[in-house]
């Protein structure tokens, strides 16, 4: 369950990347910071990279009482957990990484960084955390390092940079949901027994989005508004258990659920992009630029086929 891992581990870190703009007005396109255009100031370089280096420290330290201190350490060894979860688990990685690098470019874009530097820095960034956490990962016998679980870390910050890099904006942007898929009762020990711990671990009740800008693409003078979306999405259900769905969880019989994926596409909002004055308020939508705005829906899957939902989370 290393997604879940990752994307607790961007919530810790979330507002801590925060803390260094302290209230500034946020652009409303590019990565949403609020920059400075007098050049590097070394004292808000130091400010931002002291920051992020509680953040990051903090998240490994708390992240290894929470998962790794219940199980004995072994030899750096790999696992291969490719085909784990209909590969929801890869996709956590790849957003998780993305909006590390995303928020980490634009604390160090505010500093009086260039474009170009704080791309790299903050994809970087984003992708050294991740790779700490792979290392974890290889010296926990109940884990193990992933290479593709590096793969997916590794594309997240490469979306992020190429497009920071081509456009010095982010035109698609990476996202999550949940909604309760009432399937996480049946094993609460692995998919979560409240709210908080079904968001993380409940792969069946998560949505992962690619979420593009629509203005974007279009003539300058069009009359669509520039915060509107639209968005692909990726889920699963019907998984109590990794690879298969076992036949019993605690001598009581598990119903036989199909495991299968699930498609979607729906309208969304870039909150980066909302015409927002309040300078607190700004910077804030655009650390919260994660989340999947909930909308109607149109969903696909083998199971039941072409589907709508009036209101999808």
């Amino acid at each position: 369950m290393r997604a879940s891992f990752n994307l607790l581990a961007f919530m810790i870190i979330l507002a801590v990347f925060l803390a260094p703009f302290g209230g500034k007005a946020a652009k409303p396109d590019s990565i949403a910071s609020p920059q400075n255009t007098g050049g590097m100031n070394p004292r808000r370089i130091h400010l931002v990279a002291g920051t992020q280096l509680v953040g990051y420290s903090t998240a490994l330290l708390v992240l290894n009482q929470a998962w790794y201190k219940d199980y004995p350490r072994t030899s750096f060894h790999f696992h291969d957990d490719l085909p784990d979860w209909f590969q929801q688990d890869k996709l956590g990685h790849v957003s998780a990484t993305y909006h590390l690098g995303r928020l980490s470019a634009a604390s160090f874009r505010w500093a009086g960084m260039s474009n170009t530097g704080s791309a790299w820095v903050g994809a970087m960034s984003g992708l050294a955390f991740l790779t700490a956490v792979e290392i974890l990962d290889g010296f926990s016998a109940e884990w193990g390092a992933s290479v593709s679980d590096m793969a997916a870390n590794a594309i997240g910050a490469g979306t992020f940079l190429a497009q920071q890099l081509s456009w010095e904006e982010q035109r698609i942007v990476l996202k999550y949901s949940y909604h309760e898929s009432g399937q996480a009762k049946y094993r609460p020990n692995l998919l979560g027994s409240n709210l908080p711990e079904k968001m993380l671990k409940d792969y069946n009740g998560q949505t992962f989005w690619l979420s593009l800008n629509i203005k974007s693409l279009l003539a300058p003078e069009s009359l669509l508004p520039n915060w509107l979306n639209l968005a692909v999405g990726h889920g699963a259900t019907g998984m109590l258990g990794s690879r298969s769905n076992p036949p019993y969880y605690n001598g009581q019989a598990l119903p036989q659920l199909v495991r299968h994926r699930q498609w979607y596409l729906a309208p969304d909002i870039d909150f980066s992009r909302i015409p927002v004055q309040n300078p607190f308020l700004k910077t804030l939508l655009n650390g919260l630029n994660f989340i999947k705005m909930p909308a109607p829906a149109l969903e696909y899957n083998s199971v039941q086929g072409l589907r709508f939902h009036w209101l999808f989370f």
